[in-house]
This record gives structure tokens, sequence and C-alpha cells, in this order.
């Protein structure tokens, strides 16, 4: 009994174990972003009309490259539409490399299921061309009729859709001090990182000059190389930051499972949420279970949840039990989080 209770303490220890590369990374080594303007051909009717004047003169001096000249006030086709085309270029990317694209249209098209985005060069900020993107537009579950999302789709992506023509240039082999950027800044977890990097080498690697930023040394005989990847493969004690996220376009929640909620009561419409530190609930003909430690009472559309029991999560399944539109249980969660009843971050997408 012992042994069994001293491993399941360790595995809950291991659970807070998180690679420094997971939390961190490396000041000056980062994605580029790259955009471009194209063409997609070969839809359906449905893209831009005759109005998008862009979209007919952009088709008419594309024309003109294989010798077809023709006046853009002739051209009266509903097949192609102008599209903006972005990319990511990661770091120590090389020539032929391959990138996923994002497609979206700026014109009047109602879809560009089934088109094909033509050869379009991609920019950085300095006006360069990276990457070449071309290819077969998907639009994946982007076209659904579900609650939410839009009837027609007007981006899509390519996978691997570009070729990256040149990369950036990073000049690490030579250096000595590099610096770890924290995801999210926390005096705590600086320090940790500090003092395992530290101690994993045997002398002073690493030294926290904000709860963001821990400089590093690279030892005497050890290439960046080898110095680095022992760094961010380094495990360090690491609590996760709880947070609730929140789509209000598609209604989409997604919450960790054990994020709780205080003692709060709320109203919303015809719906009224008690959470009260009760350690049974008691026993009610007007009451309706939808799940465990969770009733609903008929007469009145009162919520109740006991304590131990009251998540995001449980309180997310109860409210679509109860009918609750995505939109009401949104606005239910964002009142509890500013009562101060939630205790993890909110972000809104």
């Amino acid at each position: 009994m012992k042994k069994l209770l001293v491993y399941f303490v360790f595995a809950l220890l291991l659970l807070h174990a998180e690679k420094i590369e997971n939390i961190a990374s490396v000041v000056g080594v980062r994605n580029n972003q790259l955009i471009g303007y194209g063409l997609v051909v070969g839809l359906n009717g449905t893209g831009d009309g005759s109005t998008s004047a862009f979209t007919v003169r952009s088709l008419s001096n594309l024309l003109q490259t294989v010798n077809v000249k023709i006046n853009p006030k002739d051209i009266k086709s509903k097949n192609i539409a102008a599209v903006i085309v972005t990319a990511k270029l990661p770091p120590f990317a090389r020539q032929g490399d391959k990138l996923n694209v994002i497609v979206s249209s700026i014109g009047d098209a109602k879809s560009l299921e089934g088109g094909t985005l033509l050869m379009t060069p991609l920019k950085g900020v300095d006006g360069n061309i990276y990457a070449l993107a071309q290819g077969s537009v998907s639009i994946g579950g982007r076209n659904g009729r579900g609650r939410g999302e839009l009837n027609h789709a007007t981006a899509g992506s390519i996978l691997g859709g570009a070729l990256v023509e040149r990369g950036v240039a990073y000049d690490i082999y030579d250096k000595r001090y590099l610096k770890l950027s924290l995801n999210k800044s926390n005096f705590q977890t600086a320090i940790e990182i500090q003092n395992d990097l530290n101690k994993e080498f045997d002398e002073k690697v690493a030294l926290a000059i904000d709860p963001k930023t821990i400089k590093l040394i690279k030892p005497e005989n050890t290439s960046v190389i080898s110095f680095m990847a022992k760094v961010l493969n380094t495990n360090i004690n690491y609590q996760p930051i709880e947070k609730v996220v929140i789509d209000e376009r598609t209604g989409t929640i997604v919450a960790g499972v054990n994020i709780k909620i205080s003692p709060v009561v709320i109203t919303h419409k015809d719906i009224t949420i008690q959470i009260e530190p009760v350690n049974k609930i008691q026993n009610n003909k007007n009451n309706i279970s939808v799940g465990k430690n969770i009733s609903i009472n008929t007469n009145n559309n009162l919520l109740q949840m006991q304590k131990n029991s009251v998540t995001v999560a449980n309180l997310a399944r109860a409210l679509q039990k109860l009918g609750a539109q995505p939109k009401d249980i949104i606005s239910i969660i964002e009142g509890i989080k500013r009562a101060g009843a939630i205790n993890a971050e909110v972000d809104i997408i």
C-alpha cells in the first residue's frame, strides 16, 4: 500500500514537469509573417462579380503575360476571385521547404470552394519575396451550415502550398550569450529555470534578469547547438495558468475540466444559477438531475450544483441540457468571471 501511495504522489509531481522549449523561446529566433496578393480560378460561378474592379484588372494583366490582350471591361467571368495569401516563415527555413498558406477573399466572392490559387509571390515586411504559393484551395469544414457558421466559405488553406525561395539568416553558431523569453511573464518560473539550468550544468549558465527573460552563457568547450538542445530539453516544475477560451463567433468554449467556480448567484434571462457550498443537494420532486451533483428545479429554472463539482465544464454541460443557447452560456461565463467567481483567465476571440 505504501509503495502504491508513493508511486501516485510521484506521478502527480510529474504532471507539473514541463520542458523549457514548451514555455519559452529563444530571443531572435522566431517566425516571420509573409503576405501576397493572388487570384483563385476554377470557381463554379461563386467568384467576384464584375463590380470588383481590381479582380478583372488583375485577370487582364495576367492574361497579357501569356500574350492574350483583353479589355478589363469585356471580362464578365464569375469563376475567379482576388485573394490575400498569408503564411509564416519559420526560423532556419531553407530553399525548397514547404509552408502552409491561408487564402482569404477580398472581393465579393461567395465561396472559394473548388478553386485553385495561381502562383503568388509571398513577401516579407522588407518587400523581398521569400516564398511562392500555388495549389488547390481546401476549405475543410468551413462551409458547414451549423450554428454560428457561414453558409459559404470565403477563406481556405493549402497545406504545403508554398515553396520557400529564400530563408532568413540566423547566425547563432558563434554566439556565447543568448536569451530565453517566457511565453508568460512569471517571477517564479523565471527563477525555476535559472536554478534548474545552473544545477543541470553544474555552473552558472543562467541568470533571470526579469520575470520574462533569462540570460544564458554558453559553457566553454561546448557548441551553441549542443548547449541550446540541452537547455530546451531540461524539465522544470511548472504550474500552467488555467484558461477559458471563448470564440463568440462560433459559440465554442474550451476550458480545463478542473477550473473551479466559487459560490455565486447569477440571473440571465429566465435562467437563475445558484452555486452554494452545500455538501448535498436536497431531494425535491421538482428537481431534475442533469449530471452528477447537478439538478434543475423545473418550477423556477433554478440550477443547483454541489460545491465540489462546480467547474466551468460542468456548468456549460448543465446549461446546454437546460436549453441555453451558446451565446447565453458565453454571457453567463463572462458574468461569473467579472464577479470574480472564476479563478482563471478568460480569453475572448
